[in-house]
C-alpha cells in the first residue's frame, strides 16, 4: 500500500492542499484564499482533519510556502514566514499549528524548492542529482537540488534577486522590485512585463519585442546558475514560461552568452532536453508539498 500524504502549496493569493500518493492518485484537492493566517490555515487544517477521518492517518504533510521562511531546525522561528511584504504575514508562524494538531512528520521548505523536489521525485528531474528549478510568474524564485540534496545554507537561494546587467538605453525600465529596482524579478517577472508594456504578458503577441528582452534576461539568470552550479538541467515553470515560444528564445540566447565556453553535450547537442518545462506541469507545486511529506515522513527525516 503506498503512503498517504498530505501537502500544502502556500502562496501569496491561494493555498493548494492536497491528500493522496503521489501524481497519479490525488484523493482530494482544495484551493483556499489567502487571507489572514488565522483563516487561512484554520481552514487548511479542517480540511486534513477531514481527510484524514475520510482516508485514515497521513503518514506526513509537506508544506512549500512563498517566503522568505525560516528552514533551519534549530531556530525557535524554523517553520516561519518571516520578511514577506504580504500583509499579516510578516513572521507567521505556519508550520507550528500544523505539527501540534496533526502530530505528524511535517517537512517544510520554499515553494520552489518544494517544486524541485517533486521534479526530482517524479517529473523532469527524475534521474537526476543535481539541477535548478526556476519558476517565472507573478515573482521568481529557484529551487536548486545539489548531490542529491536541496540547497539551504545562510537562508535560502533567492535566484530571483541577483543584479543583471541592464542597459539603460535599450531598456530603460528601471525595475519593479521594492528592494533592488532592477534585480532579475524586478525586470523580468510578469509584473515588471506588464508595467513595463502596460499590458499584461498573455496578451503580448509572439512577435513583440517584449519578448526578446525577457529571453535575454532569463538567459543572462540561467547562464549565471549554469557556470556556478552546473546543472545537468534546468526546468521553467511559472506564468510567464507558459508562452511557449519564448523557450526556443531563451535556449539560443544562452548559447549565445555562454559563447562556447561550456564544452557539455547537453548544451551543444540535447539543449532542448537540458532547459525544459517542467515534468508536473501545473501541479508541479502542489506534488512538491506531497513530495516533501514522503521525505519527512521517512525515518529519521519528520519535522
Amino acid at each position: 500500500m503506498k503512503t498517504l500524504l498530505g501537502g500544502i502549496e502556500a502562496g501569496g493569493t491561494k493555498f493548494v492542499c492536497a491528500v493522496g500518493t503521489g501524481p497519479d492518485d490525488i484523493r482530494a484537492l482544495v484551493r483556499i484564499p489567502t487571507t489572514t493566517p488565522e483563516v487561512t490555515i484554520g481552514q487548511a487544517l479542517a480540511f486534513f482533519q477531514e481527510q484524514t477521518r475520510q482516508h485514515g492517518p497521513l503518514a506526513g504533510l509537506g508544506i512549500a510556502s512563498f517566503g522568505p521562511v525560516e528552514l533551519h531546525p534549530d531556530s525557535p522561528a524554523y517553520g516561519f514566514i518571516t520578511s514577506t511584504p504580504k500583509p499579516g504575514w510578516r513572521n507567521a508562524d505556519l508550520a507550528g499549528p500544523f505539527r501540534r494538531a496533526l502530530d505528524i512528520p511535517i517537512g517544510f521548505d520554499t515553494d520552489v524548492n518544494g517544486a524541485a523536489l517533486g521534479e526530482k521525485q517524479w517529473g523532469a528531474a527524475q534521474g537526476l542529482d543535481t539541477f535548478i528549478y526556476l519558476t517565472v510568474g507573478t515573482g521568481i524564485g529557484g529551487g536548486a537540488l545539489i548531490n542529491g540534496r536541496l540547497v539551504h545554507g545562510l537562508l535560502h537561494p533567492e535566484m530571483g534577486h541577483f543584479r543583471p546587467p541592464r542597459d539603460a538605453k535599450a531598456d530603460p525600465f528601471p525595475g519593479c522590485c521594492p528592494f533592488h529596482g532592477d534585480c532579475f524579478e524586478g525586470l523580468a517577472s510578469g509584473p515588471a512585463l506588464e508595467k513595463r508594456w502596460g499590458q499584461r504578458a498573455e496578451s503580448l503577441p509572439p512577435e513583440h519585442p517584449a519578448w526578446a528582452l525577457e529571453a535575454h534576461y532569463i538567459a543572462q539568470a540561467l547562464a549565471n546558475y549554469i557556470c556556478i552550479l552546473s546543472p545537468q538541467r534546468l526546468i521553467l515553470g511559472g506564468g510567464v514560461m507558459a508562452q511557449g515560444h519564448l523557450f526556443p528564445q531563451v535556449r539560443a540566447e544562452v548559447l549565445r552568452l555562454l559563447n562556447g565556453y561550456i564544452q557539455a553535450p547537453a548544451l551543444l547537442e540535447h539543449l532542448d532536453s537540458y532547459i525544459v518545462p517542467p515534468g508536473l506541469g501545473d501541479r508541479a507545486g502542489v506534488l512538491g508539498a506531497l513530495a516533501l511529506a514522503l521525505d519527512a515522513a521517512r525515518p529519521g527525516r519528520g519535522g
